[in-house]
């Protein structure tokens, strides 16, 4: 009985594993993308709809991107046949990546075409280069060591900025945003937002900023001194088709270090950290 039942056991496993998916695969490829002009800034543009994307620096005068597409498992076992093809063959695609890269007067626009796969962007432009980084799912956004205008969105993931220059508009709906700024575009106002997770910004010590800040369901925190505006809230009134309409602006603003361009952050289910560098 007992060999019986071990026998059993092993028929259902085989069963199982001829249903089972395959490993999943890499499949790599790497473009290098000339600049017009490589003795001066320039700006990056890139998109996933399923992926992460992650920018660094180099010495070079190129952009590189380094792309890694990991495909799909498929399932083994056979299922129902297409009767239209009945005696004909299946011809499978190569399953390479499809990416392209232009580029015009140092600004480079990078689009791929993979929508049911993960994709890993791994990008190197020179240091002193503006971006614009949008992903949508399975994937995070990371910025190291670049200099110039950063305008990052995600929508199911993670930001991270590290030791960036300049100015930053960065939006993610599920997940954290942390950035840390060697220094500021003391000119360009900046922006950062979450729907859900925390948001955590390092400034220099000597930053100067109007802070506006927000947070629903979330708490406020600065090593900054802020000088807080502690006037009643504001209360907006607008008219539209006979009726009126009142609003409240809960806002918390203030002044660092005698005030300067806007820095606003707004959360809704998380807390805010405002940093000085130490």
């Amino acid at each position: 009985m007992k060999i019986n039942a071990i026998t059993t056991a092993l028929a259902g496993l085989a069963l199982l594993m001829s249903t089972t998916l395959k490993a999943q695969n890499e499949v790599k490829e790497q473009l290098v993308v000339p600049l017009s002009d490589p003795g001066k800034s320039g700006r990056l543009e890139a998109s996933l709809i399923n992926g992460s994307i992650h920018v660094q620096p180099h010495n070079g005068k190129d952009v590189i991107i380094d792309a890694v597409m990991h495909q799909k498992a498929t399932p083994v076992s056979k299922g129902k046949e297409d009767e239209l093809a009945s005696g004909m063959k299946k011809i499978s695609t190569r399953g390479g990546i499809e990416m392209t890269a232009e580029e015009r007067n140092n600004n480079v626009k990078v689009s791929t075409q993979s929508f049911k796969n993960n994709m890993q962007l791994d990008i190197k432009v020179p240091q002193n280069f503006s971006l614009k980084l949008h992903t949508i799912n399975n994937g995070d956004i990371l910025v190291e060591n670049i200099n110039g205008e950063l305008e990052i969105s995600n929508v199911n993931g993670p930001i991270t900025l590290n030791n960036v220059s300049g100015s930053a508009v960065v939006n993610t709906i599920n997940g954290n945003l942390k950035a840390t700024f060697k220094s500021l575009n003391n000119d360009t106002p900046m922006a950062f937002s979450t729907l859900n997770g925390n948001i955590d910004v390092t400034f220099p010590a000597s930053a100067k900023f109007n802070a506006k800040l927000k947070s629903d369901r979330g708490d406020i925190y600065s090593d900054f001194d802020v000088d807080v505006d502690k006037s009643q809230p504001k209360s907006n009134r607008s008219s539209e088709n006979g009726m009126y309409k009142v609003s409240i602006d809960d806002w918390v603003q203030g002044k660092v270090n005698g005030g300067g361009r806007e820095v606003m952050m707004k959360n809704m289910h998380g807390s805010i950290y405002i940093r000085k560098a130490k």
